[in-house]
């Protein structure tokens, strides 16, 4: 696993732009975590919660939901990157969400990423676009592709 990256200023992050991060550890993808996804967003969609259905289905298996793997990424990009630095950080939103590949339960993802702008809004603030990879253990195409934005400020 790569060093984990901490930046505390605009110069900092700027000089971040084109470096790729990671990738993290793996982590595992398990029926019980997708079942629980499922309660809290109320998509019982059989190809994610049933077992015996999706054994029939053409992934053989019960499939993560896309939402879900992008769900992960916030946490998995604190293993490669901290703003600890900053006195603010926002969440701004996501652009490109790409969902490339199905995740069939049972497998391992994680995570790859790039600074792809950092862009200095007023003094001290910063507008950043992470782009995010997520991959699986044996499995050559990215599970989901996106853009993170971000904003951070030291006042």
């Amino acid at each position: 696993m790569a060093e984990k990256q901490r930046p505390t200023s605009v110069a900092d992050l700027q000089e971040l732009v084109g470096v790729e991060l990671g990738p993290t550890g793996w982590h595992p993808v398990d029926q019980a975590t997708i079942d629980g996804f499922a309660d809290i967003t109320g998509d019982h969609q059989w190809i994610h919660v049933d077992p015996e259905r999706a054994a029939d289905s053409p992934f053989g298996t019960t499939i993560a939901h896309g939402l879900y793997s992008l769900s992960r990424t916030p946490a998995l990009l604190e293993e490669l990157m901290a703003f600890d630095g900053f006195a603010h950080s926002l969440n701004y939103g996501y652009d490109k969400v790409r969902f490339i590949h199905p995740l069939p339960v049972g497998s391992q993802i994680r995570l790859r990423a790039e600074i792809a702008s950092a862009d200095e809004v007023k003094p001290g603030q910063v507008h950043v676009v992470t782009r995010l990879t997520v991959e699986a253990d044996g499995i050559e195409k990215p599970i989901v592709v996106a853009d993170s934005i971000g904003r951070f400020s030291n006042g």
